[in-house]
């Protein structure tokens, strides 16, 4: 690769070269090449899962290849990135139409920020090559009621993993990487788990090094793709995620004259129309019977906020900022850096629900009492700034966090919170910032039916 000139302008195509599992090791081999470039090669491990023969499981192991293939289509997202060329090319195998319609749904719109950053517009330029006809339908594999829960460290996951534990629905805790942050979030709750290895090509970096074009990726759809072929492993049939309806949001670009010109959704992989589209996909051409769905969709983050506060269990141990979980470059000495988008956020959901003292216990400081993270609230609140590119929730729901605070005794002298009153509040419609209809839940979720209706209880109490 040292001998490797990579000219990002002068690639014409990108290769899906192959994709293997070795059943002795448990590791995933993802390939990927440009032109006739060096070979790409990313790894998942998955630990204690052997592939299922296809003499004695004929139906898993069918099924279990199609995961195999469809995580390698999902998972090239990184490497497509670096080049952006217009011709994409699978070797060994051939897709069907709607596998190719989801693909480029998850490319163009997972790529949306990456798109936006870099001055790119990726609308009809990419195009998956396929056959004619329909695709055959999934093999049943049989599998058993369990659920591969991710869990990612923060207050969403662990409110799922307790939903799911009162509802006595067997599962286990399940992550991709090696953060020993999430690792003991894992281990406190006390449940089986499994922790899943991930390795991009090292080349990836070498490629950015020499000009590649870099920027956000849809990694929830990586990360489903990962988990449903770690269910199918496993013998389990549902993965389970913890993706708010407020992440179907996005940021809303404006124009000089306030217009809005587009908007870019940051988490559009952890959104209503990602989770829609894959976990129908899976059901129908991968393996029925294994359902995908996000247990707190029908809640918005501030609903999640209230859920998460009923408990202290995790309170020294989760973190949702996300500077503790970048690939490089330097994490914080605690668990929250107390001035990046999620840290401001996450503590404004809470803020209605908990105890001040716990909550400037958890983060350390009340970031609301601090002027210098005036600009960083504005930007949530969407005044005078777009919502952050960050898993964040809604303008509305911080503008109605920050009204109730406004309200109560305890947090209404804080800086930010009194300068929203005196400044910013007047400007709104007070309509608009009633708490009470956030925290109602939704009806559109793929929640298995007997589930979502306990559930609906649970959430309202």
């Amino acid at each position: 690769m040292s001998e490797y000139k990579f000219q990002r302008d002068a690639i014409e195509t990108f290769r899906f070269v192959r994709c293997g599992f070795d059943p002795a090791t448990g590791v995933a081999q993802l390939v990927y090449a440009f032109d006739d470039g060096p070979e790409l090669v990313e790894t998942v491990i998955l630990p204690g899962a052997p592939f299922p023969d296809a003499g004695a499981d004929p139906a898993r192991a069918a099924a279990a290849e199609r995961a195999l293939r469809l995580l390698h289509l999902i998972a090239g997202v990184s490497y497509y990135k670096a080049a952006v060329p217009r011709r994409i090319r699978i070797d060994g195998y051939s897709i069907d139409v709607d596998t190719a319609r989801l693909l480029e749904s998850i490319y163009v719109n997972g790529l949306g920020e990456f798109a936006y950053r870099n001055g790119l517009d990726l609308h009809g330029r990419i195009r998956f090559p396929h056959e004619p006809g329909d695709a055959m339908p999934a093999p049943a594999p049989g599998l058993r009621e369990h659920a591969l829960v991710a869990i990612g460290g923060g207050k969403d996951s662990l409110v799922s993993i307790e939903a799911l534990r009162s509802m006595g629905v067997a599962q286990t805790v399940s992550w991709i990487g090696g953060s020993q942050l999430i690792r003991a979030c894992a281990e406190r709750t006390g449940l089986p788990t499994l922790n899943i290895g991930r390795a991009l090509a090292p080349e990836l970096f070498e490629l950015n090094r020499q000009g590649a074009w870099n920027g956000h990726i849809p990694v929830t759809a990586v990360n489903s793709a990962i988990l449903v072929l770690a269910a199918i492993l496993n013998g389990v049939d549902q993965v389970v995620f913890s993706n708010e309806r407020s992440a179907s949001y996005g940021s809303l670009i404006l124009a000089d004259d306030g217009s809005v010109t587009s908007e870019v959704n940051h988490q559009w992989s952890k959104g209503w129309a990602f989770e829609k589209a894959f976990g129908e996909h899976v059901e129908r051409h991968v393996a029925a019977g294994l359902h995908y769905y996000s247990l707190l969709r029908p809640l918005s983050e501030l609903a999640v906020a209230r859920q998460f506060a009923k408990s202290d269990r995790y309170d020294g141990h989760f973190s949702s900022c996300n500077r503790n979980f970048h690939i490089l470059g330097e994490r914080p000495a605690n668990r929250w850096c107390g001035v990046c988008p999620k840290c401001h956020f996450v503590f404004l959901a809470l803020a209605p629900f908990m105890p001040k003292p716990r909550l400037v216990g958890i983060f350390g400081r009340n970031l609301l009492d601090d002027p210098d993270q005036m600009d960083g609230y504005d930007a949530l609140l969407e005044f005078r700034d777009h919502k952050p590119f960050e898993c964040v929730g809604e303008g509305r729901e911080s503008r109605a966090a920050m009204a109730a605070l406004a309200t109560r005794a305890e947090w209404r002298g804080d800086a930010l919170v009194e300068r929203f009153a005196r400044e910013i509040e007047p400007q709104l419609d007070r309509a608009g910032l009633a708490l009470a209809p956030l925290l109602v839940p939704d009806d559109e979720h793929r929640i298995p039916r007997a589930l979502a209706e306990r559930l609906d209880a649970y959430f309202r109490a």
